[in-house]
């Protein structure tokens, strides 16, 4: 039972960080969560009013920012806040009297929730939602965009011809488009925007194969030293055992000794000599 335990022990140490990194996280999940979230922490929100939204510790690093606005002053105004100049002229689906905004700018967590095979995030990923604002709770809406696209500024980068600017879309569809204005992304849809140039997949891919080798190598040695150490010590009882049988055969076989007493002492004596001495020459002097 002892050395199983310690098997089990060993192959949980060594599968427990390929099971957290097989972790995954939601940005769906996480979205419903913010927007809950932030309405909640605003009892009475006025309308027009940028409100800074502080989360839980677990989520330390994200910014998150919600307004209400009027669909009337939305359509005639747009919405300027955050990162995201939303130009007039847009129509909420289905229409509400009232909708909120809710940005987030994912900054250290933006690798956990999304990620583009081959490229690597240049900028964090933010984004935005629009929902009704009478309800609680409420599905996202969609927007009917009639007029100029949605700008998305990001801090100033140095400039790179292998730049892209990738949306990420509320149905989960990846969108790829040129960076014609430096730090600037264009978009017709909501959602979430990030910066990305190639990567060199390559390399990082023989790096992860290496550590996946590396990994399942340590693991095949280590137990197979503990297994080695088992069948080792189950020899040695073995080989003991069998001597000892042989001992206790041997002590069975041989011919007893009956025993006298000598002075005060009791010692093994022989009932008689098997074989007589001879003389070699019967000359006597």
């Amino acid at each position: 039972m002892g050395s199983q335990r310690i098997v089990w022990m060993m192959f949980y140490v060594l599968l427990s960080p390929l099971v957290r990194g097989m972790d995954s996280y939601n940005p769906d999940s996480l979205d419903s969560f913010i927007h809950d979230y932030a309405n909640k922490a605003i009892k009475k929100p006025r309308t027009g009013i940028l409100y800074n939204i502080s989360l839980p510790a677990n989520f330390s690093g994200m910014e998150v920012s919600i307004v209400r606005l009027r669909s009337g002053s939305f359509w005639t105004r747009g919405a300027n806040f955050s990162y995201f100049h939303i130009p007039p002229r847009i129509i909420p689906m289905p229409f509400v009297k009232r909708l909120a905004i809710v940005y987030e700018n994912l900054g250290n967590w933006s690798s956990y929730y999304y990620n583009v095979p081959n490229y690597t995030f240049v900028t964090p990923v933010v984004g935005f939602g629009t929902y009704g604002a009478s309800t609680k709770g409420s599905a996202i809406l969609k927007l009917s965009i009639m007029g100029d696209p949605i700008l998305v500024h990001f801090p100033r980068i140095p400039e790179n011809v292998t730049l892209k600017c990738v949306r990420f879309g509320t149905d989960g569809s990846v969108e790829f488009s040129n960076m014609t204005t430096p730090s600037v992304c264009i978009a017709r849809d909501q959602g979430h925007f990030s910066i990305v140039v190639p990567s060199p997949a390559k390399k990082k891919k023989k790096k992860e194969r290496f550590w996946k080798w590396w990994v399942i190598g340590f693991g095949v040695g280590v137990v197979g030293l503990v297994l080695v150490a088992l069948v080792g010590v189950l020899i040695y009882k073995l080989v003991r055992r069998k001597r000892i049988g042989k001992m206790e055969k041997q002590s069975e076989r041989s011919e007893a000794l009956e025993t006298m007493w000598v002075g005060m002492s009791k010692m093994p004596s022989a009932t008689g000599i098997r074989t007589q001495p001879m003389l070699e020459n019967d000359y006597i002097p």
